[in-house]
């Protein structure tokens, strides 16, 4: 039996175009600066983004981290939500790594920091606080799409306050397909706001490995020395830059079909009983299940060649689901069909 595959977008295998481009990719050593591939792969994200320089990275968690070490010094401070990336998952790796204090906030129900909340977290300039340097932000968050006039707004008051900017735009492509019109030009409308955007190509873009940090060319040379000393430095790492390459080319635009799959995924969940869905925004499903069937359902869907994540709140079991190019309708509907037979039994 075939496995769908709905755990992340990062599951996705490399196509066969991806694959011949990797092979045909002309390599040389990137820690000498020299690898022509990931530098062709440097200056079209940058270009794209409208940006001094890029730095490739072998991580969307290494290229978060170096863009808030460049940003921040021992001491400084990081404004963050809650259920971010930079905060929450990726293993404290700038106040560990850096020194860098976060200052976590609550997200409100559309994914946004509250601008009064981002202005309380500000520090004064005193020696009891840790100096606040930087607000960090990211869209898609769970799938959900910052507004272009929210991200205009808190950028403006952290400039306002003296605060630089960053973006966690692992998913900015899909945000940029979620926003309507040429998804390329969006990207860049949302990057305009922002010093540094962090992007990853190994998500819904479906490249193998790989992340890009944006930035002016004075900050990407500081994230280039940090890489070095975090281990991100790669050699011919041109067959990787190639797989991205490829997926800026042909993979952006078919964002919309994983948006798709996911409304269908959703509207299909939503009509079975005892569970209530969060209408999809971008690829990303959350489902809850309530009552005595919500316990069993991971295990249940695992046996029928369906694999998600989920957590356990009380009764209720909270299922995600994320569709990507390796998932097709014919995948939705089994899912369906196994949620269903799991409520039924």
């Amino acid at each position: 039996m075939s496995t769908v595959d709905l755990r992340s977008d990062t599951v996705t295998q490399p196509t066969a175009a991806m694959r011949a481009a990797m092979l045909a990719a002309t390599l040389g050593d990137d820690v000498f600066g020299d690898d022509p591939t990931v530098n062709a792969l440097q200056l079209r994200i940058a270009d794209m983004l409208g940006k001094e320089a890029a730095l490739f990275v072998p991580s969307g968690t290494q290229s978060n981290l170096v863009a808030i070490m460049s940003h921040c010094g021992r001491g400084d401070e990081y404004i963050v939500g809650q259920m971010a990336h930079t905060y929450r998952w990726e293993g404290g790796g700038a106040a560990v790594l850096g020194s860098v204090q976060p200052q976590p906030l609550a997200h409100q129900a559309d994914g946004t920091l509250a601008l009064a909340d981002i202005e309380a977290a500000i520090k004064p300039d005193d020696a009891h606080f840790a100096r606040t340097r930087l607000l960090a932000l990211e869209n898609t968050l769970g799938g959900k799409v910052l507004s272009m006039g929210y991200m205009a707004e808190a950028t403006a008051l952290a400039r306002r306050r003296g605060l630089a900017t960053h973006l966690d735009g692992a998913r900015l492509f899909n945000a940029a397909v979620a926003l309507g019109g040429d998804p390329c030009a969006r990207a860049r409308e949302i990057a305009v706001h922002f010093d540094t955007v962090s992007v990853c190509f190994s998500k819904g873009l479906g490249a193998p490995v790989g992340s890009a940090l944006v930035g002016p060319r004075e900050l990407i040379q500081r994230a280039h020395r940090w890489r070095k000393m975090l281990g991100g430095g790669m050699r011919q790492a041109g067959g990787l830059a190639a797989a991205a390459l490829h997926a800026l080319d042909h993979h952006v635009e078919r964002l919309a079909d994983d948006h798709a799959l996911a409304q269908s995924l959703g509207n299909g969940l939503a009509g079975l009983p005892g569970v209530s869905v969060e209408p999809p925004q971008t690829n990303i499903v959350f489902a809850d299940l309530h009552g005595e069937r919500a316990v069993g359902a991971m295990a249940h869907l695992k046996a029928r060649g369906v694999l998600a994540t989920g957590s356990l709140y009380g009764q209720a079991q909270r299922l995600r689901f994320v569709t990507h190019l390796d998932v097709d309708a014919a995948g939705v509907d089994r899912t369906i069909a196994a949620v269903r037979e799991h409520l039924t039994a």
